[in-house]
């Protein structure tokens, strides 16, 4: 067996979901570093494909490797993966501060140096101060900087972003884009990132991942991508 290309952060190789009578597929290989749009209708298995990393959903058939490691059998806890979802999945009943130390423990035991990372990150996202505020009080903006905050203290080298502005108005939309890009320039993330947005992948992407019925039939850098022609599906994407 060759060994494996250390170039690579996600590799998918036929991998097979069946919901039903329907399957989706998914091949694709994602360099370490790259920031990638996943894009596609709704319902083209973008959420899927996502989940499929991140390990909350097991493939009926083929192979997923992270870092170069086949990552069967591992919970999600256990893979090398943060997530940040739409709904950010912040618990009301607790502080910002609490919310964000269940990225280093889920048992919440913190000592100094982990108290000392949850301010570090709450500085490096523009919430310094707001550690006991609950995210009620939040405006959505603020509650996906406490997410974004969560998945730096985790130290994960893969990020996942499922439709994470997809609530937010136009300015802090590209004001959570600019902090992602700094943080990006800062960590190395590979990040896949779902939008449905053509805006998003112009202001961030390196390359798009584009699904249609449950298959990726495109995987170009951004440049190949906004210029191609003649797929009635990129076209409605891109408002053409």
């Amino acid at each position: 067996m060759p060994p494996p290309d250390t170039t690579i952060a996600v590799r998918l190789s036929d991998v097979r979901v069946r919901f039903g009578a329907t399957q989706l597929q998914f091949d694709c290989a994602i360099g370490k570093g790259e920031i990638v749009a996943v894009t596609g209708a709704s319902g083209s298995g973008k959420s899927t494909l996502l989940n499929v990393i991140a390990g909350f959903e097991t493939p009926d058939a083929g192979r997923v490797d992270i870092l170069g490691e086949d990552v069967a059998g591992r919970d999600p806890a256990e893979r090398p993966v943060s997530v940040i979802f739409q709904e950010h999945n912040l618990f009301a009943h607790l502080d910002v501060a609490t919310n964000i130390g269940l990225g280093i423990d889920p048992a919440l035991k913190l000592g100094l140096k982990e108290k000392a990372k949850i301010a570090s990150a709450l500085i490096r996202v523009g919430l310094d101060g707001f550690g006991k505020r609950l995210p009620p009080t939040l405006s959505g903006g603020e509650r996906q900087r406490v997410a974004l905050a969560r998945a730096l203290v985790r130290r994960k080298p893969v990020l996942l972003l499922d439709e994470p502005f997809a609530a937010l108005d136009p300015g802090l939309r590209a004001g959570m884009i600019d902090l992602l890009l700094d943080l990006h320039r800062q960590e190395g993330h590979t990040i896949l990132v779902i939008t449905h947005h053509p805006d998003d992948v112009r202001m961030m992407a390196d390359s798009v991942l584009f699904l249609d019925k449950g298959r990726i039939i495109l995987h170009e850098t951004k440049a190949q991508f906004l210029a191609h022609s003649g797929l009635a599906a990129v076209d409605r994407f891109l408002g053409r």
